[in-house]
């Protein structure tokens, strides 16, 4: 089990927080850190591509699950764009191309796992 405490100030106002994570490995202080750092970097990429290519951060989706569900479909569409790489360019870009056209729409589909039940 891992814990990390941080602290941010804004002007005069100081928040803490605290998180734990469960680790499957034993890690020293500076592998954990080293670890923590890379996945929020991760999560912070994550967000920036959705804030940015999806223009997640302006959507008025606020009846019921509906910005669940968009939440859920824009990581779905990120996720199968970053697979396809016959097109060069980043995710907007390939969003774009997608929308436009329905022969490369189709190739990114195609990427998606089929799931046998």
């Amino acid at each position: 089990m891992g814990c990390v405490e941080s602290q941010r100030q804004i002007g005069d106002k100081i928040t803490r927080e605290t998180r734990y994570y469960l680790l499957s490995l034993p890690l020293d202080a500076i592998r954990f850190a080293d670890v923590v750092r890379c996945h929020w970097g991760i999560e912070n990429q994550l967000h920036w591509i959705l804030d940015v290519s999806f223009r997640e951060g302006q959507s008025r989706a606020t009846q019921g699950y509906s910005a669940e569900n968009l939440a859920v479909i824009r990581h779905l569409a990120v996720n199968l764009l970053s697979q396809e790489k016959s097109a060069k360019g980043g995710t907007r870009a390939k969003r774009l191309k997608a929308g436009w056209d329905d022969q490369y729409f189709t190739k990114v589909l195609a990427q998606a796992p089929s799931r046998k039940l």
